[in-house]
């Protein structure tokens, strides 16, 4: 409705309004109980956890949450200032966790986690702008040159819209399966279906059935990047688990970056069979990745 009218900067203004919910909503978010035990706040830390337990409708264990050395039977935990409130690993700079996630016993974690968020966002990002190029290459490449460029044009923004709705369905499964099968099994199964969905646009296909396969397509992917989300911070310790998710999530830009020029340079050059071959190879190792990891964490405790 906003891009044929007006342009994509006021697209790109209207979608930034409902950012701005995030500050109205920013009071209602509780202070992690990590950071309250790491600033002293051992009380306002244990209150938190409390409500946690209460809305998922179970208690605590019984007693009191203590620092790893120092406890009192106090309601107010005193740590002195030489005793440390959590083990060493906890208050590592930056740099030193960064070593961690590279040590012998994170390292195959860490460096398939890193090719799996590269291959998500190049293969969610790849989907997102094959939506436009196909329909772009259609009329460069195929026999549909004489279309008229009001229709062409009208067709993408119909096609881009579709596609966006495969968002929400690739939402919601990926919530009902992942605690039901499992975080790697779940991401397996969805990339195996991307891989699928995208398989008959190794040749040219009609417009009808190429916005059918790119809307399957993006909602499994966009269902596996998803539960990625959740696996990458469950499978390292606490005093990791920041520094791994994100540094990881970082790595995935890179790949939402190196996609246009795949994406948009073999598309744009009428090359649009190198281009899907080379989503589907990204897939197959994303799944092998997947495959390798060393241990499920659905059901596990997280330390």
């Amino acid at each position: 409705m906003v891009m044929p009218r007006l342009n994509w900067r006021w697209l790109l203004a209207l979608s930034s309004v409902p950012s701005f919910a995030v500050l109205l909503l920013y009071g209602l978010a509780p202070e992690t109980p990590k950071y309250l035990c790491t600033a002293g706040k051992m009380a306002d830390a244990a209150h938190v956890l409390e409500k946690m337990a209460q809305r998922n409708g179970t208690n605590l264990p019984s007693g009191m949450l203590v620092s790893d050395e120092t406890a009192t039977p106090d309601e107010e935990v005193i740590i002195p200032e030489h005793t440390p409130l959590l083990s060493s690993t906890v208050n590592k700079s930056g740099s030193s966790s960064f070593l961690m996630l590279l040590s012998t016993e994170l390292i195959r974690t860490t460096l398939l986690l890193w090719f799996l968020f590269f291959g998500n966002s190049f293969i969610y990002y790849g989907v997102i702008l094959l939506t436009s190029e196909l329909n772009s290459e259609e009329a460069r490449c195929g026999s549909t040159l004489l279309l008229l460029e009001h229709a062409q044009d009208a067709s993408l923004y119909v096609n881009v819209f579709i596609t966006s709705l495969a968002e929400l369905p690739g939402l919601l499964l990926s919530a009902v399966i992942v605690d039901r099968v499992g975080r790697k099994i779940s991401m397996a199964i969805m990339s195996i279906l991307t891989f699928i969905f995208l398989l008959p646009l190794l040749t040219h296909q009609p417009v009808t059935l190429t916005t059918v396969l790119l809307f399957g397509a993006r909602m499994f992917a966009n269902g596996t990047f998803v539960v990625a989300c959740v696996y990458a911070p469950e499978v390292y310790p606490t005093s990791l688990r920041a520094t791994g998710a994100g540094i990881a999530s970082a790595v995935g830009r890179i790949g939402g970056m190196v996609c246009p020029l795949v994406s948009v340079g073999l598309v744009t050059g009428c090359h649009q069979t190198a281009a899907i071959f080379l989503l589907e190879v990204v897939i197959v190792l994303s799944i092998v990745c997947i495959l390798l990891f060393p241990f499920e964490t659905k059901g596990k405790r997280i330390d």
